[in-house]
């Protein structure tokens, strides 16, 4: 019997938020970048999480408590349009002077930030509670 089984799905979701927090850096640092290497404005990332259904049928017992209850499936771009800003003399400026930038919020991506910070910190502390609870288990045998 594997006394740390809990900390797995805890692990798994330690790596998806560090990943969704590494994305919403990249949405902050490119908030301003109106030219990719595509030539158009970047465009905001979101993670997209899926969790691994465990009890199917076919399943043993003990298949149920192995491996990550979490993954990310994919990063994909959100698909709204640019803002227009008025820049006028910007190298990236249409004949009326507004320029695409990315549609990006700088208040939402903060949100995300928080709430990604906030999950890896509860999970964390359940992995810190888990091993607190298999060593005094062990230390009951002596």
């Amino acid at each position: 019997m594997d006394l740390l089984s809990g900390i797995d799905s805890s692990a798994a979701a330690l790596e998806a938020q560090k990943f969704r927090m590494d994305i919403i850096s990249q949405n902050i640092a490119n908030a301003q970048t109106s030219r990719g290497p595509d030539g158009k404005p970047y465009q905001r990332k979101q993670v997209v999480f899926e969790n691994l259904l465990r009890g199917s049928k076919g399943l043993e017992r003990d298949d149920l408590t192995k491996g990550p209850l979490l993954q990310v499936t994919r990063v994909m771009s959100e698909q709204t349009p640019p803002r227009l800003v008025h820049i006028p003399g910007h190298p990236d400026a249409d004949q009326n002077g507004m320029v695409a930038m990315p549609n990006i919020s700088i208040h939402r991506e903060m949100v995300d930030m928080i709430s990604s910070s906030r999950a890896y910190e509860a999970n964390l502390s359940v992995v810190k509670t888990a091993r607190s609870m298999a060593q005094k288990t062990m230390s009951m045998g002596k």
